[in-house]
């Protein structure tokens, strides 16, 4: 099988279930984005060691696979255009409040505005958390154009969080401390 079709080449793709909308086109930015959030994840696993975060964030890969593929599958008649694309994984967004939970538990009480920063996973986490207010953005706004899973939105939200909370939880695990914002 060759990875080249050929069939983008005048700017145009494929949704999964037919269809086809240009490039330019907010569904296929928010599907975009969100393979652009997972790669930024991918890179955090190269740079994180903690168990706990390492597997948090696995799961969170296969997650955003599954949101991607719903994105690129437009629903009408309230019926996905290609059933046998992954459920969304709802569920997560409960467990991803008890993994905040507890990481709070353990974190020194937030105070102060805290910089993007501290130890490279940290710093890698923020980004990721950047990345993923960015794909809600998106998201939220293709809502207001295309039916979506009303979950989506609702992921996206709990996920940024807990990519804050992750770095901070990261830079105190690693010894390192959070960049406070100097209020010159």
């Amino acid at each position: 099988m060759k990875i080249y079709t050929k069939t983008g080449d005048e700017g145009n793709t494929s949704l999964f279930g037919g269809g086809r909308v240009p490039k330019s086109d907010i569904r296929v930015a928010a599907y975009g984005t969100v393979d652009e959030l997972n790669s930024f994840v991918g890179l955090a696993l190269a740079e994180i060691s903690d168990p706990d975060i390492r597997d948090g964030l696995l799961k969170i890969q296969h997650d955003l696979f599954a949101l991607g593929a719903s994105l690129a599958a437009p629903t009408g008649n309230g019926k996905r255009a290609a059933p046998n694309t992954p459920d969304l994984p709802t569920g997560r967004i409960e467990e991803m409040e008890v993994w905040m939970d507890v990481a709070t538990k353990e974190l020194p009480p937030l105070r102060e505005f805290i910089l993007p920063g501290g130890s490279r996973g940290a710093a890698l986490l923020h980004l990721c958390r950047a990345v993923c207010r960015r794909t809600e953005r998106i998201v939220v706004e293709l809502s207001q154009r295309a039916p979506l899973d009303e979950d989506l939105p609702r992921y996206l939200n709990r996920l940024s969080d807990l990519f804050f909370v992750w770095a901070r939880l990261e830079n105190f695990r690693t010894g390192r401390l959070d960049v406070l914002w100097a209020k010159e």
